[in-house]
């Protein structure tokens, strides 16, 4: 496989329309959001998705999500120690842990891509892998309005006087709408310790542009998600003439003139700067 030998930026605008993007489980599962009231999705979260998509693509993925497990391991030292290739070389407390890092990203994409630490309890050895992939959490472009609804149960959860009545009440939450924007950067010199490939990288393309197929649940509904747009920025070489923090600032998103609560992704002006030698692919979604 060819090695990767241009360093990667990438910014994704996403929309969420009466869904709840990432909820906050210490905050009754509420849209995320911070103190100015901007709406907020975790890097983990939206890594997760990603993970999902590889592995609808056919990449063996090593944390996978219980709902979704492939290979019969009900947890991440089941996986590692079912793995034949990691058997083969663990020797206790002699484990190189430089070919135990390397087998294991050979083994899964999300490890090469994301990193891993593998230290699990009563082991003699942990091993910690840095990954090329780094996503930031994403953040909406106008404060989100958080819109919560009671709900009833329409039967008894449980049989006898002590099971709780169809009456039981509950509440969802949901944002009206959202426009988030993700950035990331795949870097080179990480790839070439994980044996993160060109190839790698388009699969991780790929999993963006498609980042809520088959996600859909009753907090998101299917359709209520969409990646809008993606830009792809690859530049000229492994080292790049500008920083990851100065190719996101080229992208500019604001409200147009005359609207104060958007609610669609025409309501947006979108603009993108140019620097010489930083030409993106733009892949509209819409």
């Amino acid at each position: 496989m060819e090695a990767l030998q241009h360093k990667i930026d990438f910014s994704v605008i996403i929309t969420a329309t009466n869904a709840n993007p990432n909820g906050d489980p210490l905050n009754g599962n509420r849209p995320r959001e911070n103190f100015e009231g901007f709406g907020e999705i975790s890097d983990v979260c939206i890594k997760r998705k990603i993970r999902n998509r590889l592995q609808d693509m056919g990449e063996r993925i090593f944390v996978q999500s219980d709902d979704r497990c492939d290979d019969g391991f009900d947890s991440l030292r089941a996986r590692a120690e079912g793995s034949a290739a990691l058997k083969a070389i663990t020797k206790g407390k002699n484990t190189d842990r430089d070919v135990y890092a390397q087998t294991a990203c050979a083994e899964w994409i999300d490890v090469r891509s994301f990193g891993q630490v593998f230290a699990f309890k009563g082991d003699n050895v942990s091993v910690g892998v840095r990954g090329p992939v780094s996503i930031q959490q994403a953040v909406s472009v106008s404060p989100v309005d958080i819109v919560s609804m009671q709900i009833t149960k329409s039967v008894n959860g449980e049989s006898g006087k002590e099971g709780k009545a169809s009456d039981t009440m509950g509440t969802k939450h949901r944002i009206s709408f959202g426009m988030y924007v993700i950035h990331g950067s795949i870097n080179c010199q990480l790839a070439e310790k994980t044996g993160f490939t060109a190839e790698d990288a388009g699969k991780i393309k790929q999993a963006l542009c498609t980042l809520f197929e088959n996600d859909c649940s009753s907090a998101r509904p299917e359709g209520s998600m969409e990646v809008c747009r993606v830009y792809w920025w690859e530049h000229g070489s492994k080292t790049p003439q500008y920083s990851s923090a100065k190719i996101h600032r080229l992208l500019h998103i604001a409200p147009k003139d005359g609207v104060t609560a958007p609610k669609c992704f025409d309501d947006y002006a979108i603009t993108l700067d140019k620097l010489d030698g930083a030409e993106p692919e733009v892949i509209d979604l819409l």
